[in-house]
Protein backbone atom coordinates (compact mmCIF):
# COMPACT_ATOMS: atom_id res chain seq x y z
CA UNK A 1 0.00 0.00 0.00
CA UNK A 2 1.38 3.42 -0.95
CA UNK A 3 2.52 5.37 2.11
CA UNK A 4 1.96 9.14 2.16
CA UNK A 5 3.95 10.95 4.87
CA UNK A 6 3.11 14.56 5.73
CA UNK A 7 5.50 16.66 7.82
CA UNK A 8 3.42 19.22 9.70
CA UNK A 9 -0.02 19.05 11.28
CA UNK A 10 -1.24 22.56 10.55
CA UNK A 11 -4.11 23.46 8.24
CA UNK A 12 -2.14 22.54 5.09
CA UNK A 13 -0.95 19.13 6.25
CA UNK A 14 -4.25 18.11 7.80
CA UNK A 15 -6.26 19.25 4.76
CA UNK A 16 -4.18 17.19 2.35
CA UNK A 17 -4.47 14.17 4.67
CA UNK A 18 -8.26 14.48 4.96
CA UNK A 19 -8.77 14.82 1.22
CA UNK A 20 -6.42 11.94 0.39
CA UNK A 21 -8.47 9.80 2.75
CA UNK A 22 -11.71 10.92 1.10
CA UNK A 23 -10.38 9.79 -2.27
CA UNK A 24 -8.24 6.72 -1.49
CA UNK A 25 -7.23 3.94 0.89
CA UNK A 26 -3.56 4.99 0.93
CA UNK A 27 -1.62 4.74 4.17
CA UNK A 28 -1.27 8.24 5.69
CA UNK A 29 1.07 9.39 8.45
CA UNK A 30 1.22 12.95 9.80
CA UNK A 31 4.45 13.87 11.60
CA UNK A 32 4.60 16.82 14.01
CA UNK A 33 6.84 17.95 16.84
CA UNK A 34 4.45 20.67 18.01
CA UNK A 35 1.27 19.03 19.30
CA UNK A 36 -0.35 15.61 19.32
CA UNK A 37 -3.40 16.86 17.42
CA UNK A 38 -4.34 19.52 14.92
CA UNK A 39 -5.57 22.78 16.42
CA UNK A 40 -6.63 26.18 15.11
CA UNK A 41 -3.50 28.33 15.24
CA UNK A 42 -5.50 31.54 14.77
CA UNK A 43 -7.32 30.80 18.04
CA UNK A 44 -4.19 30.74 20.22
CA UNK A 45 -4.77 34.31 21.37
CA UNK A 46 -8.23 33.47 22.69
CA UNK A 47 -6.85 30.77 24.97
CA UNK A 48 -4.58 33.31 26.67
CA UNK A 49 -7.40 35.85 26.84
CA UNK A 50 -9.66 33.33 28.58
CA UNK A 51 -12.29 33.03 25.85
CA UNK A 52 -11.44 29.41 25.00
CA UNK A 53 -9.60 26.39 26.31
CA UNK A 54 -7.05 24.50 24.24
CA UNK A 55 -9.44 21.61 23.66
CA UNK A 56 -11.92 24.05 22.12
CA UNK A 57 -9.40 24.90 19.38
CA UNK A 58 -9.24 21.32 18.06
CA UNK A 59 -11.64 21.04 15.07
CA UNK A 60 -11.79 17.24 15.38
CA UNK A 61 -12.28 14.93 18.32
CA UNK A 62 -9.19 12.92 19.26
CA UNK A 63 -10.80 9.72 18.00
CA UNK A 64 -11.16 11.22 14.49
CA UNK A 65 -7.65 10.25 13.42
CA UNK A 66 -7.83 6.57 14.25
CA UNK A 67 -11.37 6.34 12.88
CA UNK A 68 -10.16 7.77 9.55
CA UNK A 69 -6.97 5.69 9.52
CA UNK A 70 -4.63 8.69 9.69
CA UNK A 71 -1.61 7.80 11.81
CA UNK A 72 -0.07 10.52 13.99
CA UNK A 73 3.63 10.47 14.89
CA UNK A 74 5.18 12.91 17.38
CA UNK A 75 8.73 13.68 16.32
CA UNK A 76 11.13 16.28 14.95
CA UNK A 77 12.46 15.54 11.46
CA UNK A 78 16.20 16.18 11.41
CA UNK A 79 17.01 15.24 7.81
CA UNK A 80 15.33 13.92 4.67
CA UNK A 81 17.11 11.33 2.55
CA UNK A 82 15.29 11.48 -0.76
CA UNK A 83 17.16 8.67 -2.55
CA UNK A 84 16.09 6.07 0.00
CA UNK A 85 12.86 7.97 0.80
CA UNK A 86 13.68 8.08 4.50
CA UNK A 87 13.03 10.59 7.28
CA UNK A 88 15.56 10.72 10.13
CA UNK A 89 14.34 11.99 13.49
CA UNK A 90 16.26 14.07 16.03
CA UNK A 91 15.16 11.67 18.76
CA UNK A 92 16.47 8.70 16.76
CA UNK A 93 14.62 6.36 14.44
CA UNK A 94 13.50 6.63 10.83
CA UNK A 95 10.35 6.53 8.73
CA UNK A 96 9.99 5.38 5.12
CA UNK A 97 7.65 7.07 2.65
CA UNK A 98 6.48 6.61 -0.92
CA UNK A 99 5.32 10.20 -1.31
CA UNK A 100 6.30 13.06 0.96
CA UNK A 101 4.45 16.32 1.67
CA UNK A 102 6.39 19.10 3.41
CA UNK A 103 3.95 21.34 5.29
CA UNK A 104 6.12 22.73 8.09
CA UNK A 105 4.75 26.28 8.12
CA UNK A 106 6.64 29.34 9.34
CA UNK A 107 8.94 30.48 12.11
CA UNK A 108 9.30 34.01 13.58
CA UNK A 109 11.98 36.20 12.03
CA UNK A 110 15.04 37.18 14.01
CA UNK A 111 17.45 39.84 12.77
CA UNK A 112 20.52 39.25 14.89
CA UNK A 113 19.56 41.56 17.74
CA UNK A 114 21.88 41.19 20.75
CA UNK A 115 19.93 39.30 23.41
CA UNK A 116 17.32 37.88 21.03
CA UNK A 117 17.78 34.35 22.47
CA UNK A 118 17.42 35.29 26.14
CA UNK A 119 14.74 33.80 28.36
CA UNK A 120 11.69 36.03 28.19
CA UNK A 121 12.19 36.75 24.48
CA UNK A 122 9.77 34.91 22.23
CA UNK A 123 7.58 34.84 19.16
CA UNK A 124 3.88 34.03 18.98
CA UNK A 125 3.34 31.28 16.45
CA UNK A 126 3.26 27.83 18.04
CA UNK A 127 1.46 26.17 20.93
CA UNK A 128 4.83 26.13 22.69
CA UNK A 129 5.01 29.92 22.28
CA UNK A 130 1.64 30.21 24.00
CA UNK A 131 2.78 27.98 26.86
CA UNK A 132 5.97 30.05 27.19
CA UNK A 133 3.96 33.28 27.32
CA UNK A 134 1.75 31.82 30.04
CA UNK A 135 4.89 31.24 32.11
CA UNK A 136 6.50 34.58 31.25
CA UNK A 137 3.43 36.79 31.61
CA UNK A 138 0.75 35.13 33.75
CA UNK A 139 -0.35 38.53 35.11
CA UNK A 140 0.79 42.12 35.60
CA UNK A 141 2.56 41.27 38.84
CA UNK A 142 4.93 38.77 37.25
CA UNK A 143 5.30 40.95 34.14
CA UNK A 144 5.61 44.67 34.81
CA UNK A 145 5.85 45.53 31.10
CA UNK A 146 6.16 43.83 27.73
CA UNK A 147 7.83 45.22 24.61
CA UNK A 148 6.66 44.03 21.18
CA UNK A 149 8.97 44.47 18.21
CA UNK A 150 7.37 44.55 14.75
CA UNK A 151 4.12 46.03 13.53
CA UNK A 152 2.25 43.30 11.69
CA UNK A 153 -0.87 41.27 12.42
CA UNK A 154 0.86 38.99 14.93
CA UNK A 155 2.18 42.04 16.77
CA UNK A 156 -1.25 43.58 17.24
CA UNK A 157 -2.65 40.23 18.41
CA UNK A 158 0.21 39.91 20.90
CA UNK A 159 -0.52 43.41 22.22
CA UNK A 160 -4.24 42.69 22.59
CA UNK A 161 -3.50 39.50 24.52
CA UNK A 162 -1.23 41.23 27.02
CA UNK A 163 -3.57 44.20 27.46
CA UNK A 164 -6.38 41.74 28.30
CA UNK A 165 -4.38 40.86 31.45
CA UNK A 166 -3.66 44.52 32.17
CA UNK A 167 0.02 44.17 31.33
CA UNK A 168 1.48 47.46 30.02
CA UNK A 169 2.73 47.19 26.44
CA UNK A 170 5.26 49.21 24.49
CA UNK A 171 4.98 48.55 20.76
CA UNK A 172 8.03 49.30 18.56
CA UNK A 173 7.19 49.85 14.90
CA UNK A 174 9.89 50.90 12.44
CA UNK A 175 7.42 52.51 10.00
CA UNK A 176 6.08 56.03 10.57
CA UNK A 177 2.50 54.66 10.63
CA UNK A 178 1.26 51.21 11.61
CA UNK A 179 1.53 48.58 8.83
CA UNK A 180 1.88 51.27 6.19
CA UNK A 181 3.81 48.89 3.98
CA UNK A 182 0.49 47.11 3.44
CA UNK A 183 -2.25 49.66 4.20
CA UNK A 184 -2.89 52.95 2.41
CA UNK A 185 -2.15 56.07 4.43
CA UNK A 186 -5.67 56.85 5.71
CA UNK A 187 -6.23 53.33 7.03
CA UNK A 188 -2.78 53.04 8.56
CA UNK A 189 -3.14 56.33 10.40
CA UNK A 190 -6.61 55.37 11.68
CA UNK A 191 -5.30 52.08 13.07
CA UNK A 192 -2.33 53.87 14.66
CA UNK A 193 -4.76 56.16 16.49
CA UNK A 194 -6.90 53.17 17.47
CA UNK A 195 -3.94 51.34 19.00
CA UNK A 196 -3.03 54.38 21.08
CA UNK A 197 -6.63 54.74 22.23
CA UNK A 198 -6.29 51.32 23.91
CA UNK A 199 -3.46 52.68 26.09
CA UNK A 200 -0.76 50.86 24.16
CA UNK A 201 2.53 52.77 24.05
CA UNK A 202 2.95 52.79 20.27
CA UNK A 203 6.41 54.01 19.20
CA UNK A 204 6.50 54.74 15.48
CA UNK A 205 9.73 55.14 13.48
CA UNK A 206 11.44 53.21 16.26
CA UNK A 207 13.89 50.30 16.06
CA UNK A 208 15.23 47.80 18.56
CA UNK A 209 18.98 48.06 19.21
CA UNK A 210 19.46 45.32 21.80
CA UNK A 211 17.86 43.32 24.59
CA UNK A 212 19.66 43.42 27.93
CA UNK A 213 19.84 40.57 30.41
CA UNK A 214 19.62 40.41 34.17
CA UNK A 215 22.04 38.35 36.27
CA UNK A 216 19.96 35.21 35.66
CA UNK A 217 20.08 35.50 31.87
CA UNK A 218 16.54 36.76 31.47
CA UNK A 219 15.45 39.81 29.51
CA UNK A 220 15.25 42.84 31.78
CA UNK A 221 15.13 45.77 29.33
CA UNK A 222 15.51 46.89 25.74
CA UNK A 223 17.48 49.73 24.17
CA UNK A 224 15.98 51.86 21.41
CA UNK A 225 18.27 52.51 18.44
CA UNK A 226 17.28 56.08 17.67
CA UNK A 227 17.41 57.57 21.18
CA UNK A 228 19.35 55.11 23.33
CA UNK A 229 16.36 55.02 25.73
CA UNK A 230 16.22 51.96 27.97
CA UNK A 231 12.79 50.47 28.69
CA UNK A 232 12.45 47.97 31.54
CA UNK A 233 10.44 44.88 30.63
CA UNK A 234 10.04 41.18 31.49
CA UNK A 235 8.85 39.99 28.08
CA UNK A 236 10.02 40.89 24.59
CA UNK A 237 7.77 39.72 21.77
CA UNK A 238 9.48 39.37 18.39
CA UNK A 239 6.78 39.78 15.73
CA UNK A 240 8.75 41.19 12.81
CA UNK A 241 7.19 38.78 10.32
CA UNK A 242 7.75 35.08 9.66
CA UNK A 243 9.76 33.01 7.23
CA UNK A 244 9.45 29.40 5.97
CA UNK A 245 10.41 26.77 8.51
CA UNK A 246 12.77 24.78 6.30
CA UNK A 247 16.19 24.70 8.02
CA UNK A 248 16.07 20.91 8.26
CA UNK A 249 15.81 20.68 4.46
CA UNK A 250 18.97 22.66 3.69
CA UNK A 251 21.25 19.59 3.63
CA UNK A 252 18.94 17.61 1.33
CA UNK A 253 18.80 17.81 -2.46
CA UNK A 254 15.36 19.45 -2.38
CA UNK A 255 15.67 22.88 -4.00
CA UNK A 256 14.93 25.86 -1.78
CA UNK A 257 15.13 29.63 -1.94
CA UNK A 258 13.34 31.45 0.87
CA UNK A 259 10.91 28.52 0.84
CA UNK A 260 10.71 25.10 -0.78
CA UNK A 261 10.48 25.74 -4.51
CA UNK A 262 7.39 24.25 -6.17
CA UNK A 263 5.52 24.47 -9.47
CA UNK A 264 1.80 25.06 -9.88
CA UNK A 265 1.21 21.35 -9.10
CA UNK A 266 3.08 21.92 -5.80
CA UNK A 267 5.82 19.53 -6.91
CA UNK A 268 9.44 20.05 -5.86
CA UNK A 269 12.44 19.16 -8.02
CA UNK A 270 12.41 15.66 -6.48
CA UNK A 271 9.78 13.22 -7.80
CA UNK A 272 7.08 12.35 -5.25
CA UNK A 273 8.11 15.18 -2.90
CA UNK A 274 5.72 18.12 -2.54
CA UNK A 275 5.46 21.29 -0.43
CA UNK A 276 2.38 23.26 0.61
CA UNK A 277 1.40 26.09 2.92
CA UNK A 278 3.63 28.78 4.42
CA UNK A 279 6.84 26.89 3.60
CA UNK A 280 6.11 26.57 -0.14
CA UNK A 281 7.45 29.10 -2.66
CA UNK A 282 6.03 29.28 -6.15
CA UNK A 283 8.77 29.23 -8.81
CA UNK A 284 6.62 31.63 -10.84
CA UNK A 285 4.37 34.03 -8.99
CA UNK A 286 0.63 33.73 -9.68
CA UNK A 287 -0.59 37.13 -10.87
CA UNK A 288 0.04 39.82 -8.24
CA UNK A 289 0.34 37.24 -5.49
CA UNK A 290 3.57 36.85 -3.57
CA UNK A 291 5.55 33.64 -4.20
CA UNK A 292 5.15 32.79 -0.49
CA UNK A 293 1.84 33.45 1.26
CA UNK A 294 1.63 32.78 4.98
CA UNK A 295 -2.17 32.78 4.95
CA UNK A 296 -4.52 30.20 6.49
CA UNK A 297 -6.88 29.79 3.56
CA UNK A 298 -4.18 29.43 0.89
CA UNK A 299 -2.69 26.56 2.91
CA UNK A 300 -6.10 24.89 2.91
CA UNK A 301 -6.49 25.41 -0.86
CA UNK A 302 -3.05 23.94 -1.49
CA UNK A 303 -3.94 20.88 0.58
CA UNK A 304 -7.16 20.31 -1.35
CA UNK A 305 -5.42 20.64 -4.75
CA UNK A 306 -2.46 18.45 -3.84
CA UNK A 307 -4.69 15.67 -2.52
CA UNK A 308 -6.25 15.40 -5.97
CA UNK A 309 -2.83 15.18 -7.62
CA UNK A 310 -1.59 12.52 -5.19
CA UNK A 311 -4.75 10.51 -5.84
CA UNK A 312 -4.16 10.54 -9.61
CA UNK A 313 -6.27 13.54 -10.64
CA UNK A 314 -3.58 16.14 -11.33
CA UNK A 315 -4.77 19.59 -10.27
CA UNK A 316 -3.00 22.94 -10.40
CA UNK A 317 -3.07 25.19 -7.36
CA UNK A 318 -5.31 28.14 -8.26
CA UNK A 319 -6.00 30.50 -5.35
CA UNK A 320 -8.25 32.86 -7.32
CA UNK A 321 -8.71 36.48 -6.28
CA UNK A 322 -6.78 37.70 -3.26
CA UNK A 323 -8.74 38.13 -0.04
CA UNK A 324 -7.92 38.20 3.64
CA UNK A 325 -9.36 39.26 6.97
CA UNK A 326 -8.01 40.16 10.39
CA UNK A 327 -8.82 42.12 13.51
CA UNK A 328 -7.11 45.22 14.89
CA UNK A 329 -8.22 45.09 18.52
CA UNK A 330 -11.99 45.65 18.11
CA UNK A 331 -11.96 46.77 14.46
CA UNK A 332 -12.56 44.04 11.88
CA UNK A 333 -10.62 44.23 8.62
CA UNK A 334 -11.36 42.67 5.24
CA UNK A 335 -9.64 43.01 1.89
CA UNK A 336 -10.72 41.78 -1.54
CA UNK A 337 -8.65 42.20 -4.70
CA UNK A 338 -5.65 44.53 -4.57
CA UNK A 339 -5.40 47.82 -2.72
CA UNK A 340 -1.73 48.79 -2.58
CA UNK A 341 -0.06 50.99 0.02
CA UNK A 342 1.63 54.26 -0.92
CA UNK A 343 4.98 52.56 -1.47
CA UNK A 344 4.88 50.34 -4.52
CA UNK A 345 1.44 51.43 -5.72
CA UNK A 346 1.13 51.07 -9.52
CA UNK A 347 0.90 54.37 -11.39
CA UNK A 348 -2.50 53.42 -12.81
CA UNK A 349 -4.11 52.76 -9.41
CA UNK A 350 -6.41 55.40 -7.94
CA UNK A 351 -7.99 55.32 -4.48
CA UNK A 352 -11.30 56.53 -3.07
CA UNK A 353 -11.16 56.74 0.74
CA UNK A 354 -14.07 57.27 3.16
CA UNK A 355 -13.74 57.40 6.94
CA UNK A 356 -16.50 57.68 9.55
CA UNK A 357 -16.49 60.62 11.94
CA UNK A 358 -16.10 58.21 14.88
CA UNK A 359 -12.68 57.20 13.48
CA UNK A 360 -13.39 53.47 13.75
CA UNK A 361 -14.80 52.65 10.30
CA UNK A 362 -13.44 53.30 6.84
CA UNK A 363 -13.17 51.89 3.34
CA UNK A 364 -10.67 52.35 0.54
CA UNK A 365 -11.61 51.39 -3.02
CA UNK A 366 -8.92 50.97 -5.67
CA UNK A 367 -9.69 51.36 -9.36
CA UNK A 368 -7.87 51.86 -12.67
CA UNK A 369 -7.53 55.56 -13.48
CA UNK A 370 -7.99 55.04 -17.25
CA UNK A 371 -10.59 52.27 -17.48
CA UNK A 372 -12.37 52.84 -14.14
CA UNK A 373 -12.24 49.05 -13.57
CA UNK A 374 -12.59 48.11 -9.91
CA UNK A 375 -9.34 46.60 -8.54
CA UNK A 376 -10.04 46.00 -4.86
CA UNK A 377 -11.44 47.18 -1.55
CA UNK A 378 -10.29 47.40 2.06
CA UNK A 379 -12.97 47.68 4.75
CA UNK A 380 -12.56 48.44 8.45
CA UNK A 381 -15.52 48.07 10.78
CA UNK A 382 -17.95 47.23 7.95
CA UNK A 383 -18.44 43.60 6.92
CA UNK A 384 -18.63 42.83 3.22
CA UNK A 385 -19.60 39.67 1.31
CA UNK A 386 -16.77 37.58 -0.09
CA UNK A 387 -19.03 36.13 -2.82
CA UNK A 388 -19.98 39.61 -4.01
CA UNK A 389 -16.44 40.85 -4.52
CA UNK A 390 -15.15 37.55 -5.85
CA UNK A 391 -17.81 37.73 -8.56
CA UNK A 392 -17.36 41.37 -9.53
CA UNK A 393 -13.58 41.01 -9.70
CA UNK A 394 -14.07 38.18 -12.20
CA UNK A 395 -16.64 40.21 -14.14
CA UNK A 396 -14.41 43.33 -14.05
CA UNK A 397 -17.05 45.78 -12.87
CA UNK A 398 -16.33 49.51 -13.03
CA UNK A 399 -15.91 51.44 -9.80
CA UNK A 400 -19.16 53.36 -10.52
CA UNK A 401 -21.12 50.11 -10.69
CA UNK A 402 -19.52 48.89 -7.46
CA UNK A 403 -20.44 52.11 -5.66
CA UNK A 404 -24.01 51.89 -6.99
CA UNK A 405 -24.44 48.36 -5.60
CA UNK A 406 -22.42 48.79 -2.40
CA UNK A 407 -25.46 48.13 -0.20
CA UNK A 408 -25.78 44.65 -1.73
CA UNK A 409 -22.22 43.86 -0.62
CA UNK A 410 -22.89 44.73 3.02
CA UNK A 411 -22.86 41.76 5.38
CA UNK A 412 -23.28 43.49 8.74
CA UNK A 413 -25.74 41.89 11.17
CA UNK A 414 -29.31 43.12 11.51
CA UNK A 415 -29.78 46.46 13.31
CA UNK A 416 -26.24 47.65 12.49
CA UNK A 417 -26.15 51.22 11.23
CA UNK A 418 -25.50 51.37 7.49
CA UNK A 419 -23.14 53.86 5.86
CA UNK A 420 -23.52 53.33 2.12
CA UNK A 421 -25.48 56.58 1.53
CA UNK A 422 -22.67 58.61 3.08
CA UNK A 423 -20.08 56.71 1.05
CA UNK A 424 -21.95 57.26 -2.23
CA UNK A 425 -22.47 60.94 -1.43
CA UNK A 426 -18.75 61.50 -0.82
CA UNK A 427 -17.82 59.57 -3.97
CA UNK A 428 -20.17 61.74 -6.04
CA UNK A 429 -18.76 64.91 -4.51
CA UNK A 430 -15.13 63.91 -5.14
CA UNK A 431 -15.61 62.55 -8.67
CA UNK A 432 -18.48 64.65 -10.02
CA UNK A 433 -20.60 61.52 -10.49
CA UNK A 434 -24.38 61.28 -10.01
CA UNK A 435 -24.59 57.69 -8.77
CA UNK A 436 -27.72 56.61 -6.89
CA UNK A 437 -27.55 53.75 -4.42
CA UNK A 438 -29.31 50.63 -5.71
CA UNK A 439 -31.68 48.74 -3.40
CA UNK A 440 -31.22 45.45 -5.25
CA UNK A 441 -30.18 42.49 -3.11
CA UNK A 442 -26.92 40.78 -4.01
CA UNK A 443 -28.61 37.52 -5.07
CA UNK A 444 -30.89 39.38 -7.51
CA UNK A 445 -27.92 41.19 -9.03
CA UNK A 446 -26.24 37.93 -10.00
CA UNK A 447 -29.41 35.93 -10.77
Amino acid sequence: MEHIVIIGNGISGVTVARHIRKNSDKKITIVSSETDHFFSRTALMYIYMGHMKYEHTKPYEDYFWEKNRIELKKGFVKTIETQSKTLHFAEGGTLQYDKLVIATGSKPNKFGWPGQDLDGVQGLYSKQDLDTLERNAPDNKACNRAVIVGGGLIGIEFAEMLVSRKIPVTFLVREDSFWNGVLPKGESEMISRHIKSHHIDLRLSTNLKEIKADKNGRAKSIIITETGEEIDCNVVGLTAGVSPNINFIKDSNIETDRGVLVNRNLETNIPNVYAIGDCAQQREAIGNRRPIEAVWYTGRMMGEALAQTICGNTMEYNPGHWFNSAKFLDIEYQTYGWVFAERGRPEYERHFHWIHKDDDKCITIAYHKDTNVFLGINTFGIRMRHEFFDTILTQKWTVDKVIEHLAAANFDPEFYKLHEKAIVSQFNTETGSTIRLSKKGWRKIFA
